[in-house]
């Protein structure tokens, strides 16, 4: 019978840190937010998250999504080895007034729940 609980502790604590193995995405933006702040309609529009592999296997972004047609997102094409640094680009197409988008990542971290991650980026565009 102690063996048989043994047993069945040890399998209990190797599944639980098996199930943590495998990439791991950390974004460099607090909250995962990017705050563009007040900026002029004449900037490019262009701002990166940048985010580690802190995980123990390649990451790979399967795709970006918008939340409509004035942001636009750029995805890595190539995995992110563990322990490097990638990131993906958001064009912001600068019209008048707040900005208040989110991005959905797709891949295949661990540490997302689906491996779906929300990224936001937030402003206010003004006039020149």
């Amino acid at each position: 019978m102690k063996k048989t609980i043994t047993l069945l502790t040890l399998i209990l604590f190797s599944s639980i840190g098996l199930a943590q193995n495998g990439p791991k995405i950390n974004f460099e933006a607090p909250d995962n937010t990017i705050d563009y702040g007040r900026v002029k309609n004449t900037e490019s529009g262009v701002r990166d998250f940048v985010f580690t592999n802190t995980g123990n296997a390649p990451l790979i972004i399967t795709n970006v999504l918008s939340t409509n047609g004035c942001t636009f997102p750029y995805k890595p094409t190539e995995p992110v080895m563990p322990g490097k640094t990638g990131k993906i680009s958001v064009k912001y197409n600068m019209t008048l007034g707040p900005i208040r988008k989110t991005i959905t990542v797709e891949s295949n971290a661990v540490n997302y729940e689906g491996g779906r991650i929300a990224l936001k980026i937030k402003g206010e565009v003004v006039t020149d």
